[in-house]
């Protein structure tokens, strides 16, 4: 990818920083099956707000054929786009800043699909490094708010797509704003806005979550280190106040064209690059 600005660089150093120690222990993990109760995928183990009912929202939106290209933008250690990837019997190429993310993401493929089957590679936001009309379909969860630019970033997933192809993109508004402001922005993107679905039940999920990590930091500082429970305690304490204003939404994103006809042969043996 292109070189990153002094703003990326502090970002990538943060993710990989948060990554790493949230390798070296499950307590994060825990606290967010413990948060999201029955919905909590075990397997994906996202670091978002990524449940079971998101999971199926996107099977059902992204409409993607077997064989065809995932793209994962924002994918973290990658378990949304691998399970995604399994159920949909298609092919992923994750992105990430994090460099960490995309080692424990490259390390954990075959757990879901044979490794041929799902790349992962350095890249940003607004800055995928993929070629233009390379995927199918994209997923970005909770990532669009770490891009400096997201009308930037918006453009950079349309780019990527084919014609034709959708995007499923998460996305938190104030409750009383209303959507036009999201949808408009889409719009000027070059998106069709297909469908907004409501996430009811996210606000809510979070607040369980930073409940829990405050309550537990002694055991944050103690299984993640200092730096990193304070970022999580700060994160807390910053956003919980506004939570009963907020509005979770779930967005399919669709590029104006046609969509590409049915070449599976063509579609499986194309390398991800």
């Amino acid at each position: 990818m292109s070189t990153l600005s002094l703003r990326e660089q502090e970002l990538q150093a943060h993710f990989n920083a948060f990554h790493a120690a949230r390798a070296s222990s499950d307590l994060a993990s825990r606290l967010y099956a413990e948060a999201m109760r029955d919905a909590y995928p075990a397997e994906v183990a996202a670091s978002s707000s990524c449940d079971v009912t998101l999971l199926g929202t996107m099977v059902t939106r992204l409409c993607l054929r077997p064989g065809q290209i995932l793209a994962d933008v924002g994918c973290g250690t990658g378990g949304v786009g691998l399970w995604l990837a399994r159920a949909l019997a298609v092919r992923l190429v994750g992105v990430d800043i994090s460099s960490t993310a995309v080692e424990l993401a490259a390390a954990r493929r075959s757990q879901f699909v044979p490794t041929e089957h799902a790349q992962f590679r350095v890249g940003t936001v607004e800055a995928t490094g993929l070629p233009e009309c390379h995927a199918h379909a994209v997923v970005c969860v909770d990532a669009m708010s770490n891009a400096a630019e997201r009308t930037a970033a918006l453009g950079e997933i349309q780019r990527i797509l084919h014609p034709g192809a959708r995007a499923v993109i998460t996305r938190a508004v104030r409750r009383d704003s209303g959507t036009a402001p999201v949808e408009q922005a889409a719009v000027d993107a070059g998106f069709e806005v297909e469908h907004i679905d409501e996430r009811p039940g996210e606000p809510a999920m979070w607040r369980r979550l930073y409940g829990l990590w405050i309550a537990h930091e002694a055991d944050l500082r103690r299984d993640l280190g200092d730096v990193q429970a304070e970022n999580m305690l700060r994160e807390a304490n910053r956003v919980l106040p506004h939570l009963d204003g907020r509005r979770a939404l779930v967005m399919t994103l669709r590029r104006p064209g046609p969509y590409p006809a049915a070449q599976p042969d063509r579609v499986a043996s194309q390398a991800i690059a």
